[in-house]
């Protein structure tokens, strides 16, 4: 396969991983459609999402997937942080004008959103085992290929986090409604509630 093609093949990859919705995405368009200030949250996360695919190019996902104890501690400590944040997004449902009147952003809002991103993306053990994926198709492409492959999914990260965050304002407008916003914090709660009772009932 040429380089370009193992390229594309790593930012497809990537798009596979990251598109689905889940806890991170779910923060990230929510803050985005408050117009909370985004741009640290999509650094944030195309940063971690770097340093991980990084480590797991070098096969370090293999050390962590040899290591249930630490899997199991972030199973349960991101499991039980996803559903308590579940919990205030359906309180949040039950009281649209309080979701409505959360707007701005000082230096402690950011502090306290950059605080909450970095533990629904670094206290999810899905994030890890698929460290072990990303690094085993990785390195199937050679010593020259896999860094090809990496290439291609932080093009895929920065890109779907770029857009994620600094395209959901475009829909501010539709989201002046109470109801809109009613809508949308239950399906955040219902996806951090399933997300989180599956992290810790699962195997």
């Amino acid at each position: 396969m040429t380089s370009l093609g193992v390229l594309l093949t790593g930012f497809l990859t990537g798009l596979g991983l990251i598109v689905a919705i889940g806890a991170q995405n779910a923060y990230l368009l929510r803050q985005g459609l408050r117009r909370a200030p985004v741009a640290p949250l999509v650094l944030l996360c195309t940063v971690a999402d770097a340093a991980l695919a990084f480590l797991a190019v070098l096969g370090i996902g293999a050390i962590v997937a040899a290591w249930p104890p630490f899997l199991d501690v972030a199973r349960w400590g991101g499991g039980l942080f996803v559903i308590g944040y579940g919990l205030h997004a359906a309180w949040r449902a039950l009281r649209p004008t309080e979701a409505l009147n959360a707007k701005g952003g000082g230096v402690g809002s950011v502090r306290r959103s950059m605080a909450t991103m970095a533990a629904l993306t670094f206290l999810n053990p899905h994030v890890y085992l698929d460290m072990t994926l990303v690094g085993s198709i990785a390195n199937t492409h050679g010593s020259d290929g896999r860094w090809w492959f990496y290439a291609g999914m932080v093009t895929a990260s920065a890109l779907w986090f770029s857009s994620l965050g600094f395209g959901a304002g475009r829909l501010a407008s539709f989201f002046a409604r109470p109801r809109a916003w009613q809508l949308l914090d239950a399906g955040i709660a219902v996806v951090m509630l399933t997300i989180g009772f599956s992290l810790i009932l699962g195997p």
